[in-house]
């Protein structure tokens, strides 16, 4: 039987794409609930929905401006992304891995931003915009909304792209979770009529890659080039494919920036000072400066491998 240490291990995707916070706090702790939980006979996706309830417990308590409120709001959340990584640990202990487990996964993040960027417009809608006797009203929820569906969503898909981009060129097609349009779209075309659910989740995971594809055309350029000479990213010269994952290593520190924990714990010091304005800001300025670079390296190094195909 496995050690704790060696399924820690097991856990991690690489040492390109970890975060510094996962590897010694999240993940270990995650491991330590998925263990006692698979004990009791727990499936995974009791854990997700339960993470579900606690992130979305998160955003109500920081829709508060009192201390208390807000520290427990802070627990609710780092015990949301606890759960988190428990689920995806027992999954792998198990080997009970679903499509609604899936559907839930990817479903579950999304809910406890939502539930927090409407926490933050419902806090400051009526309060006064620092520095002055006028109230937030519709600029709260207009610097929400830009927040969370133009910054944070983009953002966020990218990052995981551009995860899965680097997983497939150090690990190969098995290591890595990169999907694409075309692919998704033909299981959602030959799945049945009476799997609506089925077709629900593979139609919108379709068009997600669809955006994510559509973002980074020097990128798909390349990887026809790969495809066309090569067959497959596997098959690629090994100085060429080394190439690309040096260019590629640095904006992994990117990625993990435009994630979860370097967000959660913004809003953990913004609603804790009773700022939470400020944690929009850092969302639209900040993150999307870091965004953009990253994207355009990203692109410009695809560029340069395509040039040497």
């Amino acid at each position: 039987m496995a050690t704790f240490k060696e399924m820690l291990q097991a856990s991690f995707k690489s040492k390109d794409t970890e975060e510094w916070l996962d590897v010694y706090f999240t993940r270990p702790i995650g491991l330590v609930f998925a263990i006692f939980w698979n004990k009791l006979g727990v499936h995974p996706n009791a854990i997700t929905i339960l993470s579900i309830f606690l992130g979305v417990g998160a955003g109500v308590m920081f829709g508060y401006t009192d201390l208390m409120h807000n520290i427990l709001g802070v627990l609710l959340l780092m015990f949301a992304n606890f759960c988190d990584s428990t689920d995806g640990q027992m999954a792998r202990l198990t080997g009970k891995k679903t499509l609604i487990g899936r559907m839930l996964d990817g479903f579950s993040g999304d809910l406890w931003f939502a539930s927090i960027y409407i926490a933050i417009i419902i806090r400051l809608f009526n309060q006064n915009i620092p520095g002055t006797e006028v109230p937030w009203h519709l600029l709260i929820f207009v610097l929400a909304f830009v927040a969370g569906v133009m910054c944070h969503s983009p953002q966020s898909s990218l990052a995981d792209y551009y995860r899965q981009i680097h997983l497939l060129f150090i690990k190969g097609k098995e290591g890595s979770e990169l999907d694409n349009y075309e692919q998704q779209r033909k299981i959602y075309e030959n799945l049945p009529k009476n799997k609506w659910l089925d077709r629900l989740f593979y139609f919108n995971y379709a068009n997600y890659c669809k955006s994510q594809e559509k973002r980074t055309p020097k990128f798909q350029k390349m990887m026809e080039g790969v495809k066309e000479r090569y067959g497959a990213v596997e098959n690629m010269p090994q100085e060429l494919k080394q190439q690309f994952i040096k260019g590629s290593r640095p904006l992994m520190k990117y990625t993990n920036i435009l994630t979860f924990n370097v967000r959660a714990i913004t809003i953990y010091i913004t609603c804790l000072l009773n700022c939470p304005w400020v944690y929009l800001l850092v969302e639209i300025i900040i993150l999307n400066i870091l965004y953009i670079y990253m994207h355009k390296k990203h692109e410009a190094l695809c560029a340069e491998i395509t040039k040497q195909l």
